[in-house]
C-alpha cells in the first residue's frame, strides 16, 4: 500500500477575488500538516502560494519550495519556509516539482497553475506516471475546464484509452482522502520517477 508523503499543490500567486480561495489554502495546509504530509510548492511568498506554504509552517508541517532565481524578487519566497531551493529556470523547476511529490493537486490560480496541470494530465494521460491528480473545484473555479475536457473528448479529441485521469473535489476536507484511497492499492514504487507506461500497466 503507497503511502502519500509528499503533496505537489500548484496555486496562483495572486489570491483572486473570492475569500473562499484563501481560506481553502489555509484548510489546505492545516490538514496536510496534521497528516504530515510535506508541501512541495513553487516556492513563492505571495498570494494563494504564500498563504498555502505559512498554514502550513504554521501547523507545523514541512514545505518544500523550489523557485527559479529570476522569480526571487517577484514572488518573494517566505522566510518561514527554510526548505527553499533555487533552480536555473522553469523547466527544471517543475521536473523537480514532479520528483519531490507522490500526488498532485491545483487549486485556484491562472494561467501557469493551469499549465502545470495540464502537464501532469497529459503525463497521466500518456501513461508516464501514476500519481494522483486532484483538482479543487473551490467555489465552482475550475467548471470552465471540465467543460472544456468534456468538448475535447465530444470532438474526438481524447479518444478511448487516452482518457484524462484525474479527480473533482469540491471541498477541502475531501482533497487528502480522494487521494489516500486512489493511492490505497499501489505499491510504493508506482509514486516514484516517470515511467514507461507498460510498467504502470502491470502495477
Amino acid at each position: 500500500m503507497a503511502t502519500i508523503r509528499s503533496l505537489c499543490v500548484y496555486c496562483g500567486s495572486g489570491s483572486g477575488h473570492a475569500e473562499a480561495y484563501g481560506k481553502a489554502a489555509v484548510e489546505l495546509g492545516a490538514a496536510m500538516a496534521k497528516a504530515n504530509i510535506r508541501l512541495v510548492y513553487g516556492g513563492g511568498g505571495i498570494g494563494l502560494m504564500g498563504t498555502l506554504a505559512k498554514s502550513v509552517v504554521d501547523h507545523g508541517g514541512k514545505v518544500l519550495g523550489i523557485i527559479p532565481d529570476f522569480l526571487k524578487r517577484k514572488e518573494m519566497p517566505l522566510d518561514a519556509v527554510i526548505d527553499v531551493v533555487t533552480v536555473p529556470d522553469m523547466h527544471t523547476r517543475k521536473m523537480r516539482m514532479f520528483t519531490e511529490a507522490d500526488a498532485f493537486v491545483a487549486l485556484p490560480g491562472g494561467i501557469g497553475t493551469l499549465e502545470e496541470l495540464v502537464e501532469q494530465l497529459t503525463w497521466a494521460q500518456l501513461g508516464r506516471h501514476a500519481k494522483p491528480v486532484v483538482v479543487a473545484n473551490i467555489g465552482g473555479f475550475w467548471d470552465p475546464l471540465r467543460v472544456l475536457l468534456d468538448h475535447m473528448k465530444e470532438e474526438g479529441f481524447i479518444r478511448p484509452g487516452l482518457q484524462v485521469k484525474y479527480s473533482i473535489v469540491d471541498e477541502v476536507r475531501d482533497i487528502i482522502p480522494t487521494i489516500q484511497s486512489q493511492v490505497a492499492s499501489l505499491p510504493q514504487e508506482a509514486l516514484g520517477a516517470e515511467h514507461d507506461p507498460v510498467v504502470i500497466e502491470k502495477m
